[in-house]
C-alpha cells in the first residue's frame, strides 16, 4: 500500500484507484486546489525568450 500526502491538508491517504480525487483525499480538497490555481496563487515560473531566441538577462516578471 502506498501512502501519501493530500496536497492541500496534508492528510495521509492510500494511492489507489478506488480513491477518485486521487492526488486529493476529497472534493473539497481538489476544488480548493482549483480554485488557487484560478486566482493565481499556485503559478509556474517561465523565462521570457526575445526573437531572437535568447533569454534576456534582465528579465524581470510583472506582478
Amino acid at each position: 500500500m502506498t501512502l501519501v500526502r493530500c496536497p492541500t491538508c496534508q492528510r495521509e491517504l492510500e494511492w489507489s484507484p478506488d480513491n477518485k480525487w486521487r492526488p486529493f483525499c476529497s472534493e473539497r480538497c481538489k476544488l480548493i486546489d482549483l480554485g488557487n490555481w484560478a486566482a493565481e496563487k499556485n503559478v509556474i515560473p517561465v523565462t521570457e525568450k526575445d526573437d531572437s531566441g535568447e533569454t534576456p538577462q534582465d528579465f524581470t516578471p510583472a506582478s
